[in-house]
């Protein structure tokens, strides 16, 4: 067994009985380890944040683990079957989607997923940045290979805004609207994006990355000025630190789960999900697209996820993108 794998049965045997005091001597037999190897690994688990109590006569203790997304953190009670699997971790990258693009490119299965602590170069949709502090939210990125036509490629941003509302709900009780196509806000303000890039030849899918933000504990002078009005954060709107590690878990759950009814059953119960969710609909918007600007009432989404707006007169106008704002 390699190192970083012994280190790995150190700690599942620590948290197998967190709490309690495992002396060393029994840690060593059961793991097939000198003491000294023991010993350095408690030390490695301690460097990486794990709070560890020591003992001279009862051993070691698991008392605390750190608010990080470790891969072995992370699938100890993920709830998926595939995603999540392989799971890459970095303390700080340019872009999540980028690293998940040449991981998908390199041939990467379905279901990969990167996570950072800290990007750099955090992209949004319409290309504009997202702002990604260290280790206060969660920026996360997935590789999917849908069996579905190119056209249909869309929907796959609505169905992960249903996906992170539910995801946000279950961990923390908050509900957010979903302001189309796949922003999240609380109280007017965003708390989430997602962007969808993808290869994709006339009528095959090669791969779709979703790249997922949830500003989770971002205090409001976290933010750039720029933003601070228009942003929020599930701290702020709570008042209190969230664990981030629960609602990263829940989060690809219910990704995987409606990823899998999406293919299964098509776009329709996904459509539903997201009108129930949503803050646009009814209401009267402003839409930015190809350089121009129109209003109307949004009063629907089609089977292609497509926002329609009823224009003063009548008329139907379908968006498959630009930027809306709530009047």
């Amino acid at each position: 067994m390699d190192r970083l794998g012994s280190r790995h049965r150190v700690l599942a045997e620590l948290r197998r009985r967190q709490g309690e005091y495992i002396s060393g001597e029994e840690l060593s037999r059961k793991l097939g380890l000198s003491r000294t190897a023991v010993w350095k690994h408690i030390q490695a688990l301690r460097r990486e944040g794990y709070r560890v109590a020591a003992s001279t006569r009862r051993g070691y203790a698991l008392l605390d683990t750190p608010d990080c997304f470790y891969p072995e953190e992370v699938v100890n009670g993920l709830r998926t079957s595939w995603l999540g699997r392989p799971f890459y971790y970095y303390d700080e990258v340019g872009s999540t989607n980028q690293v998940a693009k040449d991981l998908a490119d390199g041939g990467a299965p379905e279901g990969t997923v990167v996570v950072a602590e800290t990007q750099k170069s955090g992209r949004g949709r319409l290309g504009r940045s997202w702002f990604s502090p260290g280790s206060k939210g969660i920026w996360v990125s997935v590789v999917l290979r849908p069996r579905v036509p190119p056209v249909q490629l869309p929907q796959l941003s609505l169905l992960a805004a249903v996906a992170a509302v539910e995801a946000v709900e279950e961990t923390t009780g908050l509900r957010p609207g979903i302001k189309w196509p796949n922003d999240l806000l609380l109280r007017e303000r965003k708390l989430a994006g997602i962007l969808t890039e993808m290869r994709a030849e006339m009528d095959t899918t090669q791969y779709v990355v979703l790249g997922i933000g949830i500003n989770v504990n971002l205090a409001q002078e976290d933010f750039t000025p720029d933003i601070r009005p228009l942003a929020t954060s599930l701290e702020v709107e709570l008042g209190r630190r969230v664990e981030r590690l629960p609602l990263l878990q829940a989060l690809l759950y219910r990704l995987e789960a409606w990823y899998e009814r999406w293919q299964e059953e098509g776009f329709a119960p996904v459509a539903q999900a997201w009108r129930e969710a949503s803050i646009t609909l009814g209401h009267q918007v402003r839409v930015v697209a190809a350089e121009r600007v129109y209003a109307g009432r949004a009063v629907d989404i089609d089977g292609e996820g497509a926002l329609l707006v009823e224009e003063e007169g009548g008329n139907l106008r379908r968006f498959h993108y630009g930027e809306i704002s709530l009047r």
